[in-house]
């Protein structure tokens, strides 16, 4: 089923710029680099940007290698030099240690937006596309990401439109696709690790995951028909990840 069509809700300038920036994502695959590539971003726009990154892959309190991956990506998108990267690397790490937003690390981005929206919209669907790596965005991330947004001037509305276009687009298909995994290194993907951490670590990671998926915790969040169907097929995966995994390491019960 299609989804239904977007109703305006931002001042006519900004629906405008937004509109027309969730097409180009749509044409992009849903990929926040190639949306960069192809509409590009001011350099004053990438200290908050990876500082912002940062923060959300530490929501759960540990970053992962897609985190890694989605910021080295943001990097090629914007060519930036050896030089270049090694700063937003140490504005990725600068994210990943705070505790909270710094109130002047969107400030830039927030002046400029009443004149030029394009930026600030732009860094919300990196920052929502970083939040939502591996499906519909756990509460921490979720929140991290709102907090961004908010502090670079754009109204927390801005985030549920991004999210529903992946949901229409990007989730539904990870769903009806997703598969058992059959390696050792897809069961670690899948739950969040790599093949280096320890089996107690691994367990934990699993633990994490499968009580995201708990019924009694999607009935608190009122989820909808959709996100149940999706949640009952991730926890399916979570085992059969756990399974091969306890196999691999001969562990029994």
């Amino acid at each position: 089923m299609s989804a239904q069509p977007r109703q305006p809700t931002l001042p006519a300038r900004l629906e405008a710029e937004f509109s027309s920036l969730l097409k180009e994502l749509s044409a992009c695959g849903h990929q926040a680099s190639a949306l960069i590539e192809r509409t590009r971003l001011p350099r004053w726009c990438r200290h908050p940007l990876f500082f912002f990154l940062g923060y959300i892959a530490k929501a759960e309190g540990r970053v992962t290698e897609a985190d890694i991956r989605n910021a080295e990506g943001l990097m090629k998108a914007l060519k930036l030099s050896q030089r270049q990267r090694r700063r937003a690397i140490q504005w990725f790490q600068q994210g990943k240690s705070a505790s909270e937003l710094p109130w002047f690390r969107g400030l830039s981005i927030r002046m400029t937006r009443p004149v030029w929206p394009a930026p600030a919209l732009q860094v919300a669907i990196c920052l929502c596309h970083a939040s939502q790596l591996k499906g519909r965005p756990a509460k921490p991330q979720q929140y991290r990401c709102e907090d961004a947004i908010d502090q670079i001037g754009l109204p927390i509305a801005v985030s549920d439109d991004i999210y529903e276009s992946y949901a229409s687009k990007i989730w539904r298909q990870q769903v009806e696709k997703s598969s058992e995994p059959s390696t050792y290194e897809q069961a670690c993907q899948l739950l969040g690790v790599t093949r280096r951490e320890t089996l107690a670590d691994i367990k934990k990671a699993y633990r994490r995951k499968v009580s995201e998926c708990h019924p009694d915790k999607l009935a608190q969040q009122q989820v909808d028909s959709f996100e149940q169907k999706a949640a009952k097929e991730r926890l399916l995966r979570y085992q059969q990840a756990w399974e091969l995994i306890k196999r691999r390491h001969r562990v029994t019960g």
